[in-house]
């Protein structure tokens, strides 16, 4: 009976040891959940910076041929990403040191700098980019405000909605202030922007939080399918998005623009192997890929670096994931909970999204891979909300307390919202 055989075994046993599909389920669970140390925090500070050294290299190899003979130099890109890079790692050591008290006091005017800022695109410092206007532009610098929205959508959020308490399951409390009128601000700027792949992002976000603040399921069934039908409306009435989406479906000649990008990404990754073509020795980045630094980055990483390369990649995104469902799922802080879990919804449902693209599973719609490709704005931001996650994991670390673990529900704070009323 010790070794699981006769009624000692249990339902979901296969007698062997009771290694059946219970006990792999709690030895997942249990490599979710952690041992309670210091793990989480160095689990999602080794996958940031090592994501974030792969994407120095990868600017480096993809963007030195394009820039050859221009007068910033081929090395001018790669040194502008490198000095934002230590930008953002001052930002994130930063705000990683910060209590989670001053950390929901900077919720409120974070917000509004973000709005104000997406409010500055549709000014005359607003800039232009391949059909989309999200970006300010004062001077040489450029920036995307729409970053800064989604880091300050995750803090204010979860402020808001720790106050609201168990009042999240009626349906007023679950639409105002975070759907609407907040939600619906900052999708209507960035939308003004014509930035689709954006507004799904910070689409991801608000999901997110909802979920997590305990907001029925009925309500998402519902949001779900106006977001999904104003996703296509969107989709159609752009002249860009309709090519887009039929280059997606193989509806178009090769020689043609929206085919021309998505096709050569996948002959870069198919032409990539196991091991790839060695650093710096991708053919697609000869101008065959426009500006491959950035959304089509990891095409160009799977060609140089092979099948083996790409799946470290994504087993940094995953690692990086398990590390910061460890935090929202230690702690009894409804704040916590709901900040982290919008700030993995960002940064890894934006990796899902940019992977899917290149790869063919979803049309291309212009979404950044986070650490990874070109783009200052977006890596300082990237790493400032994986500060505010480190500050979470590192109070957790010192209060030395594991509040709930082993209960085996997911992020098991979630609100009864039956009771709510």
């Amino acid at each position: 009976a010790a070794r699981g055989t006769g009624p000692a075994a249990g339902p979901g046993r296969t007698g062997r040891g009771g290694r059946g599909p219970a006990h792999w389920w709690r030895r997942m669970w249990s490599f979710l959940e952690g041992d309670g140390s210091a793990s989480s925090y160095v689990l999602i500070l080794g996958c940031t910076l090592v994501l974030t050294v792969i994407g120095l290299v990868m600017v480096l190899s993809s963007s030195s041929v394009e820039n050859i003979g221009e007068t910033t130099g081929s090395y001018d890109l790669f040194i502008r990403q490198a000095v934002f890079a230590v930008v953002g790692l001052g930002v994130m050591v930063f705000l990683s040191r910060l209590s989670t008290d001053r950390l929901r006091r900077l919720a409120w005017p974070a917000l509004v700098i973000a709005i104000v800022l997406l409010m500055l695109v549709l000014t005359p410092l607003g800039h232009e980019v391949n059909g989309n206007r999200n970006w300010i532009k004062i001077g040489p610098a450029t920036g995307q405000p729409s970053e800064a929205a989604k880091l300050a959508l995750a803090l204010w959020a979860a402020a808001v909605l720790e106050r609201k308490g168990r009042l999240i399951g009626q349906l007023k409390h679950s639409v105002v202030p975070v759907l609407f009128p907040v939600g619906a601000i900052l999708l209507g700027l960035v939308m003004l922007g014509r930035d689709l792949g954006t507004a799904m992002v910070i689409m991801l976000i608000v999901a997110a939080v909802l979920f997590l603040a305990g907001t029925r399921l009925l309500y998402f069934a519902v949001a779900g399918a106006v977001a999904a039908v104003g996703v296509v409306i969107m989709a159609l009435v752009s002249a860009n998005r309709t090519v887009r989406i039929q280059a997606w479906l193989g509806n178009c000649d090769f020689a043609t623009d929206p085919c021309y990008q998505p096709q050569h990404g996948l002959y870069a990754l198919a032409s990539g192997g196991w091991w790839g073509l060695g650093l710096g020795q991708s053919r697609q980045k000869w101008s065959y890929i426009p500006e491959a630094e950035n959304d089509f980055i990891f095409t160009i990483l799977g060609e140089e670096l092979g099948l083996v390369g790409a799946l470290l990649v994504l087993a940094l995104f995953a690692g990086l994931a398990v590390g910061m469902f460890r935090v929202a799922r230690r702690t009894d802080s409804v704040f916590i909970r709901i900040c982290t879990g919008g700030i993995l919804a960002w940064i890894v449902g934006q990796a899902f999204i940019n992977i899917s693209m290149v790869t063919g599973l979803l049309p291309v719609i212009g979404v950044p891979l986070p650490f990874v490709s070109y783009g200052g704005s977006a890596l300082t931001f990237v790493l400032a909300g994986v500060g505010v996650v480190l500050a979470f994991a590192r109070e957790q670390h010192r209060a030395g307390r594991v509040p709930g673990a082993g209960s085996g529900s997911a992020v098991n704070a979630r609100p009864d919202s039956e009771e709510a009323h």
